[in-house]
């Protein structure tokens, strides 16, 4: 099931994105009289497909894109029998260079005009939702075995990035300040305040191994919430409210330290302790076979919620939106320094994952918007079979006053196409390679 959720949200999330980019450049080359022949999201074969008036609208089997067929034009399609003739008026090939642009451009507009569109509703909808700084270090923090590379210890009060005091404890997950080498945090540590710098390598080491978790992470104090029915702690007893001190004789404070405990109890039964009203209880609980006592968490560390404006979340959406352009492509640059390891660059099968098996509509659309801005960024590389291999080509005439030779083009466009190709297998046998062994 959580495999059709996957796949669900991202064939949705990449038919928004690429019937809006396909659409721009149908609107803008309808608008300056060229004809457009196929509009397709996926590529072929075709499963179905409607034509309305000049144009056939259709749906292809292979949903990894898709494409627009305008008259005139050498394209992905390579269809070059039509260049024999003359041009005719409705013609790609006899337009204004301008016109041309703008309709190559078209698409690219419409992604980045989307993705600032869904990260505006996103802040404007959901705000900003985190822990505060100040709640945090009342307690403190905990480290995984990355955290503990850096130097973090077990009830860390962070106060400090890079030498500045932070309000969102969220903050410290910023992808960066991990990208940086020369990041620094610093923490109370039995009074004394301590200095930790990102050690070397600790970029490429987190993201080999992105799926152990926060490198550090708030100790949450709390309490019963409520028991499942049928569960060991409603028969044993446990109530809404009742605080557990220790398991077996192990002190667990907060929730962090409850899995760590059941790891090795699995099916058996466990002496809880609990407080209930200023009483201590001792409870007799039966582990399940999944490590669970049953029951659900009442956190006591409580999140801050920030609500927007329309007119305060259309300049913070416009920077997310960018901003995580940005990080992309400084991710990118450290695949290709060799900081971070090729098998992070994922294809649909690692971008699925990243949907998740359980339908989030602040996820999905936080995603979807990620992706517009990166097709438009990816789009705009001058690379002949993508657009902005085209917008060269005609930034060139409109420079120039003359078009490249037709021959160069063909060419051009199918030494494109093979290494698009090429890119393409990499990163689906990238994906199989993570699939089978992450």
């Amino acid at each position: 099931m959580d495999g059709l959720i996957m796949a669900a949200q991202i064939l949705l999330s990449l038919s928004i994105l690429v019937g809006l980019h396909e659409f721009g450049h149908l609107i803008a080359a309808k608008y300056f009289g060229m004809r457009v022949e196929k509009f397709s999201i996926g590529f072929p074969p075709k499963l179905f497909g409607v034509k309305w008036g000049e144009t056939e609208y259709s749906i292809g089997a292979i949903p990894l894109g898709g494409f627009v067929k305008i008259t005139g034009m050498v394209d992905e399609s390579m269809d070059t029998d039509q260049l024999k003739s003359e041009p005719k008026d409705y013609e790609f090939r006899s337009k204004p260079a301008w016109q041309r642009l703008i309709v190559m451009m078209a698409g690219i507009i419409f992604n980045v005009i989307l993705g600032i569109a869904i990260f505006i509703g996103i802040v404007s909808y959901y705000g900003d939702t985190y822990w505060s700084t100040e709640a945090v270090n009342k307690s403190g923090v905990t480290p995984n075995e990355l955290g503990k590379a850096i130097g973090f210890e077990r009830g860390d009060q962070v106060i400090a990035i890079n030498g500045e005091a932070f309000e969102a404890f969220n903050d410290i997950y910023n992808a960066e300040l991990i990208m940086d080498k020369g990041t620094t945090f610093t923490v109370l540590r039995d009074g004394e305040e301590v200095t930790l710098q990102l050690p070397e390598g600790f970029m490429k080491r987190y993201t080999d191994e992105r799926d152990a978790g926060p490198f550090i992470e708030p100790l949450f104090p709390f309490e019963i919430g409520a028991t499942t029915p049928g569960g060991g702690a409603e028969k044993a007893g446990l109530q809404s409210g009742d605080k557990i001190l220790s398991i077996d004789g192990i002190a667990t404070p907060y929730f962090n330290d409850i899995k760590p405990v059941l790891e090795d109890k699995k099916g058996e039964e466990v002496e809880v302790l609990i407080n209930r009203g200023g009483e201590e209880l001792s409870k007799t609980v039966k582990v399940s076979d999944e490590g669970l006592l049953g029951f659900q968490a009442q956190m006591l560390l409580e999140p801050s919620k920030v609500n927007y404006s329309i007119a305060e979340a259309i300049p913070k959406g416009t920077s997310q939106a960018f901003g995580v352009t940005i990080l992309n492509i400084k991710g990118m640059g450290k695949v290709f320094s060799g900081e971070v390891s090729t098998k992070n660059i994922s294809g649909p099968i690692g971008i699925a994952k990243f949907f998740g098996g359980t339908w989030d509509w602040n996820r999905f659309w936080f995603l979807t918007g990620m992706l517009s801005m990166w097709l438009a960024f990816i789009n705009f590389l001058p690379i002949p079979a993508l657009d902005g291999g085209h917008v060269a080509f005609l930034t060139y005439e409109i420079i120039s006053g003359r078009p490249p030779a037709q021959n160069f083009l063909e060419g051009a466009q199918k030494v494109g196409m093979i290494l698009l190709l090429l890119l393409m297998v990499f990163i689906l046998f990238n994906d199989v390679i993570n699939l089978i062994f992450t």
